[in-house]
């Protein structure tokens, strides 16, 4: 059951994001009528800070967040298995030192990273995926490992090894199948992570500026209205924690089942 609603949930805040665009009843940048004014006709969701409407916005700036997840996603789950498998299969002392090199990165904060690559190249929605990658993927990198040592220590490896296959076909053949699921796994969990990092760099500022709509930005531009009217704060708010919670469930489920 949890299962069937994590499900449901996670597809409909993505379509939503994914065609929000392609749906929208007009420009997200334009004035609609006063600032915060209430839900009425014409404006299901009411007014933003600067009297835009906030529908509108909401259909427009998601794309944005789950785009930069995604992106952020798969590159750290590349480079994750890229040093996982190589600190996984390194002789002992190799390995650590493969494995203490991301670990200094894991202990920077996250919001520091943001902030360094945001002050490099500004205005720059690359610069927060590449800063989300980098800040998830010393995690991933240490799952990969952990499990690609399981793997490569098994019976059905050293016999592999022991008819002669060489160490490509080891690794393809034997062990990447082997933490497929691992991997898989491990992606989701990176996925909610990004999820909550780019829509903090949008809280923050960073990446492509206003007037563009992002969801976590347009929390951070409403606060000050939260007692006029809270939909302009609690529905791009509501939909970022919905998607995470719910992508988190099925990562967890698939956890279990294997």
């Amino acid at each position: 059951m949890i299962r069937t609603v994590a499900k449901v949930l996670a597809a409909a805040v993505l379509t939503l994001a994914v065609l929000g665009p392609a749906v929208s009843p007009g420009s997200a940048t334009a004035q609609a009528g006063v600032p915060f004014a209430a839900p009425g006709a014409g404006h299901p969701l009411g007014t933003d800070a600067l009297g835009r409407d906030v529908l509108t916005r909401v259909l427009d700036g998601g794309w944005i967040v789950v785009a930069l997840a995604a992106g952020a996603t798969v590159l750290a789950t590349v480079l994750g298995v890229l040093v996982g498998v190589t600190a996984g299969l390194a002789p002992g002392r190799r390995a650590g030192l493969l494995i203490r090199v991301t670990d200094v990165v894991a202990i920077v904060p996250a919001i520091l990273i943001m902030l360094v690559f945001a002050a490099g190249f500004p205005g720059s929605d690359l610069a927060v995926l590449a800063a989300v990658a980098l800040t998830t993927t010393p995690f991933s990198a240490r799952v990969v490992s952990a499990a690609t040592r399981t793997v490569a220590s098994s019976a059905f490896v050293e016999v592999a090894r022991g008819r002669g296959d060489s160490g490509p076909r080891v690794l393809w053949h034997d062990i990447l199948p082997n933490i497929a699921g691992t991997v898989l796994t491990d992606a989701g969990i990176r996925f909610v992570a990004a999820v909550h990092l780019t829509a903090t760099a949008g809280f923050l500022g960073l990446g492509r500026g206003a007037p563009a709509p992002n969801w976590g930005r347009m929390v951070q531009e409403n606060l000050s209205g939260l007692a006029l009217t809270p939909l302009p704060v609690l529905v791009p708010a509501l939909l970022v924690a919905v998607l995470a919670v719910s992508v988190n469930l099925l990562a967890d489920d698939v956890r279990a089942r294997r």
